[in-house]
């Protein structure tokens, strides 16, 4: 008997998202220090997204949703299986996107292989590729377990693994449809600026702005928020000002 063919579906229309929100990478990690994250600034960064997502009925209590073992932790994570199954929901608008920068990340295996410039036939441009993408998804991982660990239902998308891909640096292929079944199903998609491949150059980097402005004209957002060095704003009052506004 012939196996069934594999059923295709077509991606749901776009949600209205209340907010993409892009994390400088800056911001988040210590630049001048190899692959090192700015851990107090993550974490406020993460819990004023949760203040800014509440919809008035999240409970006081933040139950974490990060329950792997971190490295070198020798106890057994924290899983409140009760508590979760308890809820009648997380309390949260969880209709955002974040897209973060690289940051301390990846920055340096690029620009010593020279991936930005193209040339998957050398064998150095390739090694940088992979070890870049190791750099940037490793971020990108620890920031989805920082917005987890702050109850926020957030899922890791890299671009490349995605399927997008530039011409001559321009995007050129940009499939969204994860991102959008991703936030209809009630997650909060999490993307980085990653090394894609290039029709013409085989390789380069896609910045984590050509993201947001893509996702941007595609998602049409009520707020674009860049966190940088913010220091005496919230991401609830940036949400809450006007001129962010694209409406």
């Amino acid at each position: 008997m012939a196996e069934a063919a594999p059923k295709q579906r077509s991606p749901a229309a776009p949600r209205p998202v209340r907010c993409i929100v892009k994390l400088g990478g800056a911001a988040i990690t210590n630049k001048g220090e190899l692959e090192s994250i700015d851990e107090e600034s993550l974490r406020s960064a993460c819990a004023q997204l949760r203040q800014a997502m509440s919809d008035g009925t999240a409970p006081e209590k933040v139950r974490g949703m990060d329950w792997s073992r971190r490295p070198g932790d020798p106890a057994d994570p924290v899983v409140d299986a009760e508590g979760f199954a308890g809820m009648a929901g997380l309390g949260l608008d969880s209709n955002f996107v974040v897209v973060h920068g690289a940051g301390s990340f990846g920055h340096f295996q690029a620009s010593r292989s020279g991936v930005h410039k193209g040339g998957l036939h050398s064998t150095l441009v390739k090694a940088g590729f992979v070890a870049t993408r190791i750099s940037v998804t490793s971020l990108n991982q620890e920031i989805v377990r920082a917005l987890a660990r702050e109850g926020i239902p957030s899922v890791g998308m890299s671009p490349f693994a995605c399927g997008w891909s530039t011409q001559r640096r321009n995007l050129a292929s940009a499939n969204a449809s994860q991102i959008i079944e991703s936030l209809h199903a009630g997650f909060v998609p999490v993307l980085h600026g990653d090394a894609v491949l290039d029709e013409s150059l085989d390789c380069t980097i896609l910045s984590g702005d050509v993201i947001i402005r893509h996702l941007a004209q595609l998602l049409t957002p009520k707020y674009v928020v860049f966190l940088m060095f913010m220091e005496y704003m919230t991401v609830l009052q940036l949400t809450q000002m006007q001129y962010f506004s694209k409406r």
